[in-house]
């Protein structure tokens, strides 16, 4: 995040725009809904912005820049004009002094960016790309301008009359917070858009009255093999409501990032020989997150019923009473393969697909052998690549070709995804040579071979 947001209160706050055009106008129109003080330094006025400056109770310094003009406290500075040197000028001067500035269209020479803005008064939502593609922003804006009802100001205004008094019924901020929550999804919302205000206060009154401490819940969520975009929508709606975040080493950086923002977040991740949380801590740690009346999310890489031991934590949830969601996620083995652009069936080369582990328990494989040396089957394995040299050797030794062929793919759906192809004669000696990390897929089968006509990332 290369800038940092903020809303500036301005009211009764003197502000200064040096230029007197065009562009200057459209800038005090903004501060002066905002309730600012409006000085504006120019030769010449436009008659518009001049009457704006005036209904401000600010005045025209008719006048060139100069750093004199400086001597009043501005809380913030705004140049304008059409001359690189004088807007350079006044920024220079304005950094000096400590004092918020923001050249129009010239980047290099702004302390702080003027976003686009949707009004809903009392609720204001910006849209700012750091001055990169302003119009980007302002085609945002459009699309949200059409989704966000206007009566959202209404609602926030509702809801500011009553915040105090909500503050004193419900004192801990997370049940507040689910207080409101619930409110916005009932029929309340719909009272306060159509100005039936005695209906909406009856329904939080109400709402109010009967309230009492929600209990605890937990959500299993499936993040994906990695994309954010292969999220579904309930988990992103999940995530985004949950108190706290029990998170593992898969879930990518981007993906918790969608989480809510002020929701505590645990890690709990386990790699091979390293387990910062075991297992059995990790239920144990839902359970008594949940008894606290929390709503924990669960965020686990690919699908939780995959090789995810989602079915131990939801086994030991039940056991405790706990409520519970499930939400299924784009496992790796689909993930992984579609971006890695191998099919895993295809009506001429794999009838069948098998998930499988390729943990190695104590150092020795658990798998039927027998079982997967078959032609036309694909055999997907995952956590396989530790004991990869060992899986190939045992599947040549039960009779599978040594040129079958295989594919790593390491960092699956993620811009790090790296895939690399073999046979299970050399694909282990490929892991070193091309520098493959976990987490990385397994794909054994004649499938493999069509990735160079499919291939496809997203």
């Amino acid at each position: 995040m290369d800038i940092f947001p903020i809303s500036l209160k301005l009211q009764q706050q003197r502000c200064l725009i040096v230029g007197g055009g065009q562009i200057a106008l459209r800038k005090a129109t903004l501060l002066h809904k905002a309730g600012a003080i409006i000085d504006v330094v120019a030769p010449e006025i436009d008659s518009q912005l001049l009457e704006v400056v005036q209904n401000s109770a600010g005045q025209h310094l008719q006048a060139p820049f100069d750093a004199q003009h400086l001597h009043t406290t501005y809380r913030l500075v705004i140049a304008a004009t059409d001359d690189a040197e004088v807007n350079r000028t006044v920024f220079e001067q304005c950094e000096a002094r400590n004092i918020l500035v923001n050249s129009v269209d010239d980047i290099p020479n702004c302390r702080f960016m003027v976003p686009a803005i949707i009004d809903r008064s009392p609720l204001l939502i910006s849209v700012a790309s750091n001055g990169a593609s302003p119009v980007l922003s302002r085609q945002i804006r459009t699309q949200l301008e059409t989704s966000i009802p206007h009566g959202m100001g209404k609602l926030a205004a509702f809801s500011g009359e009553w915040r105090q008094r909500v503050k004193a019924k419900i004192q801990n901020p997370d049940e507040r917070r689910i207080f409101w929550e619930n409110l916005y999804a009932s029929p309340l919302k719909e009272q306060v858009f159509n100005d039936n205000l005695d209906v909406a206060n009856d329904l939080i009154q109400q709402a109010l009255s009967e309230w009492t401490a929600p209990k605890g819940e937990v959500y299993l969520v499936g993040a994906g093999p990695g994309d954010p975009e292969l999220l579904t929508l309930k988990a992103l709606r999940l995530m985004q409501q949950a108190d706290v975040v029990v998170y593992d080493r898969l879930v990518s950086k981007p993906i918790l990032e969608l989480c809510r923002r002020d929701a505590s977040k645990i890690y709990v991740g386990k790699a091979r020989s390293d387990h910062s949380v075991p297992q059995d801590g990790i239920n144990a740690l839902l359970v008594e997150l949940a008894q606290q009346g929390k709503r924990v999310c669960r965020l686990k890489g690919g699908d939780p019923f995959i090789f995810g031991r989602g079915g131990e934590e939801i086994q030991e949830l039940f056991a405790a009473n706990v409520t519970f969601q499930v939400v299924p996620g784009i496992t790796a083995a689909s993930g992984c393969s579609a971006y890695a652009g191998i099919p895993l069936t295809h009506r001429d080369y794999a009838q069948s697909v098998r998930f499988l582990t390729g943990h190695l328990k104590e150092g020795s494989p658990e798998l039927p052998w027998n079982e997967l040396v078959y032609e036309n089957q694909t055999l997907v394995l995952y956590m396989g690549l530790v004991g990869l040299e060992r899986i190939c050797q045992e599947l040549i030794a039960h009779g599978q070709r040594d040129s079958m062929p295989v594919a790593l793919v390491s960092k699956g759906t993620t811009p790090e995804q790296k895939v690399v192809v073999g046979t299970l004669a050399d694909i282990a000696s490929k892991v070193a040579e091309h520098e493959i990390v976990a987490p990385t897929l397994t794909i054994i089968g004649e499938v493999v071979n069509l990735r160079e006509q499919l291939q496809w990332q997203g």
